[in-house]
């Protein structure tokens, strides 16, 4: 039986796919801190510890940004890659709810029915990405919903517009979660943990899609290729 390789992902695609992974991976562990000091206990000088707290909010907002521009990238390429444009897998015609509930009936059934071209990006995976996507989102909007909170003087570094602008395009995630800025809080805090869930499903359905299919799914992350049979 003979393969044949399939480009999956381009140099551009996989970078960012990374730079998304250690930025999520930077910011779970900083905002838990920001949230619980739970290693300020081991820090020997008291009266460094707000310099540890310091720091912590420094590479939560850096994540943060660069999770931002990763998101610009990503709408970017949905619509106008040469590569690929997912956005026409999330489109809700005959064919891609017919894929869609193909894929999950073969991840039910453990292989058992598979009746679809897996040598594509399908569109469960399209749909999974967009819900990730969203989340993203919404971390977005509350954590500089959080951010501007901090600054009650209505000042910034660069001036009294930026806290403005933030307050415009945020505080409407204040009403949506409750009406208090805990509430806020509490969202955001709650979507890190379905983001981790997410995360967590994404690398157990790569795996499963290598053991399973035997394509080369995993490795799709590092060279941009998979195997299909011909």
């Amino acid at each position: 039986m003979s393969y044949k390789k399939i480009k999956r992902m381009t140099p551009i695609m996989r970078i960012n796919h990374w730079v998304v992974a250690i930025c999520m991976v930077a910011a779970v562990v900083t905002g838990l801190y920001i949230g619980h000091p739970y290693y300020q206990s081991f820090i020997a000088d008291p009266a460094a510890t707000k310099y540890v707290m310091a720091w912590n909010r420094w590479i939560h907002f850096m994540a943060a940004i660069i999770f931002d521009v990763s998101s610009i990238v990503v709408a970017y390429l949905y619509f106008f890659s040469r590569f690929e444009k997912p956005y026409k897998k999330l489109i809700p015609n005959g064919q891609n709810i017919s894929e869609f509930v193909a894929v999950l009936v073969n991840l039910l059934t453990l292989n058992r029915v598979k009746k679809f071209d897996s040598s594509h990006a399908d569109s469960f995976n399209a749909v999974f990405f967009f819900i990730f996507h969203l989340m993203l989102l919404w971390m977005l909007f509350t954590g500089l919903q959080l951010y501007v909170h901090g600054l009650a003087h209505g000042m910034s570094s660069i001036g009294s517009w930026w806290p403005a602008m933030l307050h415009l395009a945020t505080d409407w995630t204040v009403a949506v979660t409750g009406g208090t800025y805990m509430d806020v809080r509490i969202s955001h805090h709650y979507t890190m943990y379905a983001i981790i869930a997410w995360v967590m499903f994404h690398v157990y359905y790569q795996i499963w899609r290598t053991v399973f299919w035997q394509e080369g799914d995993i490795s799709i992350v590092v060279g941009g290729s998979k195997f299909v049979k011909e």
